[in-house]
C-alpha cells in the first residue's frame, strides 16, 4: 500500500535524526534504500552511482518508454547545531536538517510509493541527490553520466520547503524562482611594514578597501535597474596589529542574479575591477569566482504554465503565486540541462531556513504528496 501520513511522519522524524553533510550521506542512503525495498518492486529499477556514491536513482517503468518524467529530491543536511528541543532532534552532533531536506525526502518517498503501485503512462526517474548545500551535487550527478540514455528525464520537477507559506500550500511562478549564485574569493598580496614608514610598504587594507568600494558600484552602475543583482562581501580580514601595515588581505563574498546572463555579466565586472585595483595599487590579487552548479532556477515556460494551471484549478490545493528569491539551489544546474519546474511547499515556521530552531509543520508532507501525485498523473496523461 502506498505510504500515507501515518507512515511518512515517522519516516520524516527518523530522517530528521540522522542528518549528514554533502557526499557523506551513507546512513541516509541506507535508510532510503531500506524503505524503497519495501515497496512493490515489479515496476522499479534501482541504480547506484559510483562517481557520486551516496546518490540513488529509481526508475518506475511506465506503460510506454519513449518519454521520461524526472522528480528530484536532495538528501543532505547542514553543519548546524540543532536547538529545537524536539524529541526526535538530530542525533548527529553539529548537524541538522535545518533546510528541510528531511521533508523533501519524505514527500519524494510518498510520491514514489504511489507510482510503484499505480503504473504511470510513461517512465519516471526519481533522483535522490546528495550535496545540494555545499558541493554542487546536481552538477556532479549529471556530469557523472548517470543521467543518460534511458535514465535521462525529458522534463524534471522538484520543490523546496518554504517556512513563510502556509503548511501544505504550493507556491510557484513563471520565470526564475531562485537566483544563481557565485562565490567571490580574493586574496590580496602587497608588502607589510612599519606603520611609521608607509612609503616602504604596500598596504592591503587600503587596496582591499578600494576593492570593496568599487565592487559595490557594480549593481548600482552596471546592472539594469529593471533587472536584479546582488554583490555582497561578507568577509574582510587583514593585518595583525594597529602599528603594522598589512601586506595581505582576504575578501570573500557572493554574487546573486536571477538569470545566468546577468550572473556572468557581474562576474566579468568583478574581474575587470580586480584587474584595475591590482594595477592601481601595485599589488597581486588572486581571484577565485566559483559558481559550480548553482545556476538560476529558471522554470520552463510551457511546463510551468501547465503546472500553475493544474494547481490553481485543483480545489484541494492552496496555490500561491510567489516572487523570485535570491537564495540559491543547485537544481538550477539540472533545470538548465533538462526543462522543468521547481516550486515551493509551505511548511509554516516562524524560523527561517538554516535556522537552528527551524521546525516545519508535518501536515505539509501529505499535502505535497497528494498535490504531486495528482499533478504527475495529469502530466503523464499529457505526454503518453
Amino acid at each position: 500500500m502506498a505510504l500515507r501520513e501515518t507512515d511518512l511522519i515517522p519516516i520524516y522524524q527518523h530522517l530528521h535524526q540522522i542528518p549528514e553533510l554533502g557526499l557523506e550521506e551513507h546512513e541516509t542512503q541506507a535508510y532510503l534504500l531500506s524503505l524503497i525495498a519495501k515497496m512493490p518492486q515489479d515496476l522499479l529499477t534501482i541504480k547506484k552511482v559510483p562517481a557520486v556514491d551516496t546518490a540513488i536513482l529509481v526508475k518506475v517503468s511506465g506503460r510506454k518508454h519513449d518519454y521520461r518524467i524526472g522528480y528530484r529530491t536532495d538528501i543532505d543536511g547542514l553543519p548546524v547545531t540543532e536547538a529545537t528541543g524536539l524529541p526526535f532532534a538530530s542525533t548527529h552532533p553539529g548537524k541538522m536538517h535545518a533546510c528541510g531536506h528531511d521533508i523533501h525526502m519524505s514527500v519524494a518517498l510518498g510520491i514514489l510509493s504511489y507510482f510503484a503501485e499505480n503504473q504511470p503512462a510513461t517512465d519516471m526517474i526519481f533522483i535522490f541527490q546528495p550535496a545540494e548545500e555545499n558541493a554542487s551535487g546536481g552538477m556532479r550527478l549529471y556530469q557523472s553520466g548517470a543521467l543518460s540514455g534511458d535514465w535521462l528525464p525529458d522534463e524534471i520537477f522538484a520543490f523546496h520547503d518554504n517556512p513563510d507559506l502556509p503548511a501544505g500550500a504550493i507556491g510557484c511562478r513563471m520565470g526564475t524562482l531562485f537566483a544563481g549564485t557565485c562565490e567571490i574569493h580574493a586574496h590580496l598580496t602587497g608588502k607589510s611594514g612599519h606603520a611609521a614608514f608607509p612609503h616602504n610598504a604596500n598596504d592591503m587594507v587600503v587596496a582591499g578597501s578600494a576593492l570593496v568600494q568599487q565592487l559595490q558600484t557594480i549593481v548600482s552602475r552596471n546592472v539594469d535597474p529593471i533587472q536584479s543583482g546582488v554583490v555582497t562581501l561578507g568577509h574582510f580580514t587583514a593585518g595583525t596589529i594597529g602599528n603594522v601595515i598589512a601586506g595581505e588581505a582576504q575578501i570573500d563574498g557572493t554574487i546573486r542574479a536571477l538569470t545566468q546572463d546577468m550572473n556572468e555579466h557581474i562576474q566579468r565586472r568583478v574581474r575587470t575591477i580586480v584587474e584595475g585595483i591590482a594595477l592601481a595599487y601595485d599589488c597581486n590579487i588572486d581571484l577565485d569566482l566559483h559558481q559550480g552548479g548553482y545556476y538560476p532556477v529558471e522554470n520552463n515556460d510551457q511546463i510551468t504554465a501547465d503546472f500553475i494551471d493544474y494547481m490553481q484549478t485543483d480545489d484541494d490545493v492552496n496555490f500561491i503565486e510567489t516572487r523570485p528569491a535570491m537564495t540559491g539551489e543547485d537544481f538550477g544546474y539540472l533545470i538548465h540541462q533538462i526543462p522543468g519546474t521547481m516550486f515551493w511547499l509551505g511548511v509554516d515556521s516562524p524560523y527561517s531556513l538554516h535556522s537552528e530552531h527551524m521546525v516545519p509543520h508535518t501536515s505539509a508532507i501529505m499535502a505535497g504528496v497528494d498535490a504531486m501525485t495528482g499533478y504527475l498523473t495529469h502530466r503523464n496523461a499529457l505526454v503518453k
